[in-house]
């Protein structure tokens, strides 16, 4: 990743937990963009987008979009949301497992009702045959959500997984563990702004570290989601496999909503399960932003829409 790339990716996601920008965002973003990369605002909206994705043979995992809450009447709010999409998605039959944040559960209030409210939906859905999965988010958090997880497992609640973010030297120690425990993961390159002393430095890096999490994760046989839309880490993934005996069923390759569409209706035509991640909620702005900071072309179409926007009438007088 070159110098200025880092500082506008830098730059954006210093503008993630900015509640002003996020306000004025609001006013446009969805129209303007932001609909392209969320589900919509409401939970019919995005069971809509789900029926539509199942239809093309794509699985999902739906996410309602909150995080850093403030107290813990939203955690609670939060947890019940989750409660009832599992119960939607069951009654409707759809083929969608749920992720959630542990700070949207108060992780970063409470740590106890945070575990309480996760346990609750985790129980939920192991009641409902369906899976969890706690995102990971930056680092002061990593510890408390790994620590979750193995908690769940030693009650018995294993319909739950985590996410390992490849850009951090500590995943490699991680993965190990966690594969040990037989948990399931989500592999991710790393979105999150972190302190240069825990990250790798270079693309380059972040990509060679993700094939050698992506490797200690196929030869357990423990199931893996790779998340990525790099067409490299995706054939690299599919010829170490098939070099190596190791069925398409042990792993599913998983993609965010609105970002590299005929690759995830490609990948389900040639038989690999494909997950897309799909996101919906008022608390749209942290997730978009980092959408942006991923990749200037998300940034420059979101900025033509705003040039091609219908001018508002002028007043009179």
């Amino acid at each position: 990743m070159d110098i200025g790339t880092r500082l506008f990716r830098s730059a954006l996601l210093a503008l993630a937990g900015n509640r002003v920008v996020g306000k004025m965002a609001h006013r446009y973003g969805m129209k303007l963009g932001a609909s392209r990369f969320v589900a919509g605002e409401t939970a019919d909206e995005a069971l809509l987008q789900i029926r539509r994705l199942n239809a093309k043979g794509i699985s999902a995992t739906l996410d309602l979009l909150g995080e850093s809450i403030r107290d813990l009447a939203e955690a609670d709010r939060f947890k019940r949301e989750y409660v009832t999409l599992l119960e939607r998605i069951h009654h409707d039959a759809l083929d969608s497992n749920v992720s959630l944040k542990p700070t949207q559960m108060g992780l970063a209030l409470d740590p106890a009702a945070c575990y309480a409210h996760i346990r609750d939906i985790v129980e939920k859905a192991q009641q409902l045959t369906n899976f969890v999965r706690i995102d990971m988010e930056n680092s002061p958090y990593t510890d408390d959500t790994i620590a979750m997880v193995h908690r769940l497992h030693a009650e018995g609640l294993t319909r739950v997984g985590t996410v390992i973010q490849a850009y951090l030297y500590r995943s490699r120690l991680d993965v190990r563990q966690l594969t040990k425990a037989k948990v399931n993961l989500r592999l991710v390159k790393g979105a999150y702004r972190e302190l240069g002393h825990l990250t790798y430095r270079s693309m380059d890096e972040v990509n060679a570290n993700m094939k050698r999490l992506i490797r200690v994760r196929l030869d357990a046989g423990v199931y893996t989601a790779v998340a990525t839309h790099d067409e490299q880490i995706i054939a690299w993934t599919k010829t170490y496999a098939r070099r190596n005996g190791i069925p398409a069923s042990r792993y599913e390759f998983q993609m965010l909503y609105g970002v590299r569409v005929p690759l995830q209706e490609q990948l389900a035509r040639e038989g690999y399960k494909v997950r897309c991640y799909v996101p919906y909620g008022r608390m749209w702005y942290p997730y978009f932003v980092r959408r942006m900071a991923e990749r200037p072309a998300n940034l420059w179409f979101v900025l033509k829409n705003w040039q091609d926007r219908p001018s508002a009438p002028r007043q009179n007088g």
